[in-house]
């Protein structure tokens, strides 16, 4: 038995029976939180001094696709149209397995060294079996825990197949997963569905998956498209509730084209809508839901969305999110603005990309708050660095000041990961890694010829 005391920290649980500790300690045996508190008899447990460090929980982002590391930088100046262009009909058929490997393994380890230890990984570049598998292999090396989301490509159908949006889910390469390598749902890397959904799907498509998704007792994601585009099926949500497919295990991204009556149902089912607040305004779906959502009674997930486009770490995230729902409420009352609405302070924020992302993915049993008996998911933030210090109050330095460089140690089940700011992957394999990367990166560009074109 491992044993691992993390010694005089700033611990914040997000566990609400267990508050916050200044000078706090945890304590971790194998992958497990047994003790939180001030000054734990750990007798010869290993010790790491939190010091001048933010003891958190790791974050966890319910929405990336993570394929498209090899793209950084690309998609800033797309609107959705272009990207769905460029990106999925032009660049998405010249992905080898090797690059998606490559993808996922490097955009996982940034997802570790920014604080995230868990990632839904929502993967829709994956022509074949071999695809997926690369996909897996790279979460699995990277060492991170995930939920792997099989998805379908959007690209354009060969002579006498039908398009995308009628074309059904797989059952075959489904239950090859649920059968095999993702058969368990304890383990560090976990499996969903992510269907083209009520944004993309006739209505056929629509009602094979969901229940398809749940024959094989996974959950689902679907993307719900963008503000004027118009759907394939009329009244979706609706529909789907009527046949009682509309529950806890539904995911709806971006919803900014749904009514408050279909956000409101999704709510009352217990399914979760997760924005992405820095793609959403870039790519120009419409303002983000993060406060119709709040209005209505729910609590909104979030995701970093396409690494093509923004910044992969949810610290990012969080604050652009926080500051637009600011920006809402001000408009919304008369100025000067003399009262903060206590739904949006800092706590909140940092309860959104902890617990209340673990509860949209049901992993808040074992993930999202500090609690003794939980996984032992954890990031130490240092507040001693010139961009942090000094630390007056450990939610704003974490949402408003902090950068994956301030993360000083990530355990995932117990596991370090990073510690010191460096990777445990090791600095000469991430480079070797890391500039496979830009070759392969280069060759997809040059080889679908979109980049040099949306410069031109």
């Amino acid at each position: 038995m491992s044993r691992t005391l993390i010694k005089n920290g700033w611990v914040v649980s997000m566990d609400k029976a267990i508050g916050d500790i200044r000078g706090g300690d945890v304590l971790v045996e194998d992958d497990r939180i047994v003790a939180v508190g001030r000054n734990i008899d750990a007798g010869d447990a290993a010790v790491i001094d939190a010091t001048n460090r933010i003891v958190s929980p790791g974050m966890v982002n319910v929405h990336q696709h993570t394929w498209q590391t090899g793209l950084r930088g690309t998609a800033a100046n797309w609107t959705m149209f272009q990207y769905a262009e460029n990106m999925h009909a032009t660049s998405v058929p010249h992905f080898t397995p090797e690059d998606i490997y490559l993808g996922n393994l490097v955009g996982a380890l940034n997802q570790l060294h920014s604080g995230t230890t868990t990632l839904f990984d929502w993967h829709h570049c994956n022509a074949t079996a071999d695809h997926s598998d690369a996909a897996i292999d790279g979460l699995e090396e990277a060492g991170i825990r995930a939920v792997y989301g099989h998805g379908q490509t959007k690209t354009a159908p060969r002579p006498g197949e039908p398009p995308f949006s009628e074309t059904p889910h797989s059952r075959e390469r489904v239950e090859r997963l649920r059968k095999g390598r993702l058969a368990s749902d304890d383990g560090l890397i976990t499996l969903a569905m992510c269907i083209q959904g009520i944004g993309f799907s006739v209505w056929d498509c629509i009602e094979h998956d969901v229940r398809l998704a749940r024959d094989m007792g996974l959950r689902w994601s679907n993307h719900t498209g963008a503000l004027g585009v118009p759907f394939l099926a009329e009244d979706a949500v609706r529909r789907l509730d009527a046949l009682g497919l509309l529950g806890p295990d539904a995911d709806f991204v971006h919803a900014t084209n749904l009514t408050d009556d279909e956000l409101k149902l999704i709510i009352d089912r217990g399914g979760s809508i997760t924005v992405a607040p820095e793609c959403e305004c870039n790519f120009g779906h419409g303002n983000p839901v993060t406060d119709r959502v709040i209005d209505l009674g729910g609590t909104p997930s979030f995701g970093v969305d396409v690494e093509s486009n923004v910044s992969g770490d949810l610290f990012s995230v969080l604050r652009f999110g926080l500051q637009l729902a600011h920006s809402y409420v001000a408009e919304a009352n008369p100025r000067p603005t003399r009262v903060r609405d206590t739904r949006y302070l800092t706590p909140v924020a940092l309860e959104w990309g902890t617990i209340g992302n673990a509860r949209a993915i049901g992993m808040d049993d074992r993930i999202g708050s500090l609690t003794p008996g939980k996984q032992a998911d954890i990031i130490l933030t240092r507040t001693d660095d010139i961009n942090t210090c000094p630390c007056h109050d450990p939610y704003q330095t974490l949402i408003f000041m902090a950068t994956p460089f301030n993360v000083d140690t990530v355990m995932v089940a117990g596991k370090i990961q990073k510690r010191h700011g460096k990777l445990a992957y090791g600095d000469a394999a991430l480079r070797d890694k890391l500039e496979q990367l830009t070759a392969s990166g280069r060759r997809i560009l040059d080889a679908a010829g979109v980049f040099k074109a949306a410069a031109e």
